[in-house]
């Protein structure tokens, strides 16, 4: 198949396989009323779901060096599908949501980093750190459209059928990927290389410059993916701060723009660490994410056009290193060990992930819980004086070496 559609398809199919992405956090506010849950409770629900990720991604990641990535996405999108089913029949609560959401993000480690691999396995050459930025910011597509979808449904019928179309996401996601990848078999069978166990990811933490780039990435989704979980609710809670309110904000469709900003901050992001360094870039950008999250938490009570504006550039400040860190860890992973280095970089990466939310919203009960205008000030800060660490680890860890 030609690069440029093997490409494209890919991104399409990644994209509704993240329908069920933010299902939770579109639907939070009424979850929290219905199941009488505090904001930790709700950040332990978020974060779960990638937790979950974090327990699939070294055994569906690292399975790729030794089973053709094709066939590690295909199922992973039906289980994917099939955990979606539960939460909408079964989930009743606080626990049974954590049981459920966190088997869904296990699905998703199952096709997220393997989609990548199927990628790379199949498109190499100059033209690969460009095809990694698309495929990674097509991430951040899903997750805006899955505010959307979500919104858009549970408009017109129930949380049940809101949730559901997660499912039905996976399953247009999987006859994508079933149309596009060619089977072939996996860089180590295909190479007889057979010197590591499965599993075994000494030589992935022997690499340091990969190490830089994982634990950047760590910090980058701990912010990310704090984000992603409370701005529907902080957006919603400054807007009913203000006297006079218009009608037609709709806060997660607010919330899907900021996170489809990031898809160009990420591509163009890319593009500039090809042009003028990866370790610079990525500090640049990182600092100035950090700067903007220690202010924008305390912006409740401020015009209400003007904190999209702010969320809209920390939409892009905040996204705007990630295919840069990953084709950096793309770019550094050592032959025949891509799958258990891009494993690892989803393992250490997304423990961040988890992390972000439940940090968040104990920071926020602390502060004085979800009606204090302070807490969400707090909050939002706390994420940003994570991702400050990410440029100092990039820099101690990866040699200096500026990876193209």
């Amino acid at each position: 198949m030609n690069s440029v559609r093997l490409v494209l398809f890919l991104c399409v199919g990644q994209i509704f396989g993240m329908a069920s992405f933010a299902s939770f956090a579109t639907l939070a506010a009424l979850f929290m009323d219905m199941w009488s849950l505090s904001a930790t409770d709700v950040g332990w629900v978020s974060g779960i779901y990638l937790a979950g990720y974090v327990v699939g991604a070294p055994i569906l990641s690292g399975l790729t060096d030794r089973v053709d990535a094709r066939e590690v996405c295909l199922w992973s999108t039906v289980f994917t599908a099939a955990s979606v089913a539960g939460f909408v029949f079964f989930a009743d609560g606080f626990w049974t949501a954590m049981f459920f959401r966190a088997l869904t993000g296990f699905g998703l480690a199952g096709t997220y980093m393997p989609g990548l691999k199927a990628l790379t396995d199949r498109y190499e050459g100059p033209n690969q750190s460009r095809s990694v930025a698309f495929y990674t910011a097509s991430f951040g597509v899903g997750a805006a459209l899955s505010y959307v979808i979500t919104s858009q449904v549970f408009d017109v019928s129930d949380w049940h059928w809101a949730v559901a179309a997660g499912a039905a996401g996976s399953a247009i996601s999987w006859i994508i990927l079933w149309g596009v990848l060619d089977r072939r078999p996996p860089e180590r069978a295909a190479s007889g290389e057979s010197e590591t166990h499965f599993l075994d990811f000494r030589p992935v933490f022997a690499n340091r410059e990969a190490m830089g780039f994982i634990l950047a990435y760590t910090v980058h989704n701990l912010e990310l993916f704090g984000l992603r979980a409370w701005i529907v609710l902080y957006l919603a809670f400054s807007h009913k701060q203000l006297i006079a309110t218009a009608d037609w904000w709709d806060v997660a469709s607010i919330a899907a723009v900021v996170t489809m900003v990031g898809w160009a901050a990420s591509v163009s992001g890319n593009e500039a660490a090809v042009r003028w360094g990866r370790q610079r870039v990525i500090t640049i950008v990182m600092w100035s994410s950090t700067a903007l999250a220690c202010i924008i938490g305390f912006t409740s009570s401020w015009p209400f056009w003007l904190i999209v504006v702010l969320f809209l550039i920390y939409g892009a400040t905040v996204t705007g290193d990630s295919a840069a860190i990953t084709a950096g860890t793309v770019a550094a992973a050592r032959e025949g060990q891509r799958g258990a280095t891009l494993a690892m970089h989803s393992t250490i990466g997304f423990t961040g992930s988890a992390l972000g939310p439940i940090m968040f919203g104990l920071v926020l009960d602390i502060g004085g819980g979800e009606t204090n205008p302070d807490a969400w000030g707090y909050a939002f800060a706390a994420l940003g004086i994570a991702v400050f660490l990410g440029p100092i680890a990039l820099r101690v860890l990866s040699n200096q070496r500026q990876t193209p």
